[in-house]
């Protein structure tokens, strides 16, 4: 039994070698609802941003990142905002992975409710 790695790698050059891929990159891309993989990407890099909001969250006193001035709340927001987006962009913390695989479920079960 091949490994997933193995198998992507054997999908991706099947398309190839057929002429059905349109790059390399859509090749290499595992099989499934893109719009659901990006669902869950966008999910883990909003609770990744809601994290590190509380995390770079301070008590109202003045801190590295200026907090009791006029912007410092905004700075806060958008360097947790940048910091999530590239965690996720990195791999993340393995939450797309879940909710992608719970979505997937979803879909498939109200398909043969449908059937």
């Amino acid at each position: 039994m091949a490994t997933p790695l193995a198998a992507l790698a054997n999908g991706a050059a099947g398309k190839l070698a057929a002429g059905r891929a349109g790059s390399i990159g859509n090749a290499l891309q595992p099989p499934g609802d893109p719009k659901a993989r990006k669902t869950a990407q966008d999910f883990e890099t909003m609770f990744l941003e809601q994290t590190l909001e509380r995390l770079l969250a301070s008590d109202d006193t003045e801190g590295p990142l200026g907090d009791n001035g006029t912007g410092g709340g905004v700075y806060r927001s958008m360097l947790a905002k940048e910091y999530a987006g590239r965690i996720a962009k990195s791999g993340g913390v393995g939450i797309a992975d879940q909710v992608y695989s719970e979505i997937l479920k979803i879909q498939e079960s109200q398909h043969a409710s449908q059937a």
